[in-house]
């Protein structure tokens, strides 16, 4: 015999849902517990529609707090505190790259070419990255080549009111590698900017040089924003290169795997 589970409407009524008597009344605590064991989307799309009472349960500050405790979701500085627990475990949770197109699966979409000349290309890896799923990277050509990118926060979820209060880490990682025969520059910044595109913060270390050589090997640039103040509302990421030989083909630098995101929770 099947178990007829009941809860408390926003009218207050304790109701079934097979309309008999209840068989079975939740505590707070129990409910809780349970929840701490389903998938976000679960809680938050199906379990608080159900009554009032799992309403409540699910939108409490307590449920949510344990939940990033368990998940191991810690705060970068203990000093700040969340407002809204929930909101920092689903920004936690759904942490994405928030660049588009970060290894040129989708050719050149997504990114604003700078420079003239014969530009970018996208081509098959010529020496396998440490990320198994990267396929292809980015190719300049001779001269100088640069791909820029614009990422405006408010539309990627986060409020003006998170960034300003929480002021979570930002951290940028992005992966480049020379040919055999060609000298090579590498250069990248990233810039944190305001309402008005002011910069606030930046990255900009100074360009890599590489003489001719046969190792072909990828390198990793990382840096971590953070303590950067309040009014960040966009990042810009421009990054590209320039050869040494001008030979009408795509012998420059090469880039791939570039990656922007959020880390309200600790960063490694």
């Amino acid at each position: 015999m099947g178990v007829a589970l009941s809860c408390k409407s926003a009218s207050g009524r304790t109701q079934s849902d097979t309309g008999e008597p209840p068989a079975l009344l939740f505590d707070q605590h129990i409910l809780e517990e349970i929840f701490l064991k389903l998938p976000y989307t679960q809680v938050v799309r199906v379990c608080r529609l159900v009554c009032h009472q799992w309403k409540e349960v699910a939108d409490s500050q307590s449920l949510w707090k344990e939940k990033c405790r368990r998940d191991g979701y810690k705060l970068c500085d203990t000093t700040k505190i969340p407002t809204d627990w929930r909101l920092f475990y689903a920004l936690c949770h759904n942490k994405q790259n928030l660049l588009k197109n970060s290894c040129g699966e989708d050719q050149l979409k997504g990114w604003q070419m700078l420079d003239k000349g014969q530009k970018w290309q996208v081509k098959k890896l010529w020496e396998p990255h440490p990320n198994e799923k990267v396929r292809t990277n980015f190719v300049t050509s001779y001269g100088r080549c640069r791909k820029m990118q614009l990422i405006d926060l408010k539309k990627k979820g986060y409020s003006s009111s998170f960034m300003d209060e929480f002021q979570p880490a930002i951290r940028v990682t992005d992966w480049y590698a020379a040919l055999w025969d060609c000298a090579i520059e590498y250069t990248i910044f990233v810039k944190l900017l305001n309402q008005k595109k002011e910069v606030i913060n930046e990255f900009c270390p100074e360009p890599f040089y590489f003489e001719p050589r046969f190792d072909l090997q990828w390198n990793q640039v990382t840096h971590i924003f953070r303590n950067y103040g309040p009014g960040v509302r966009y990042v810009i990421i421009v990054h590209g290169g320039s050869v040494r030989r001008f030979w009408s083909e795509w012998c420059g630098i090469r880039i791939t795997d570039t990656c922007i995101e959020i880390c309200p929770a600790e960063a490694t």
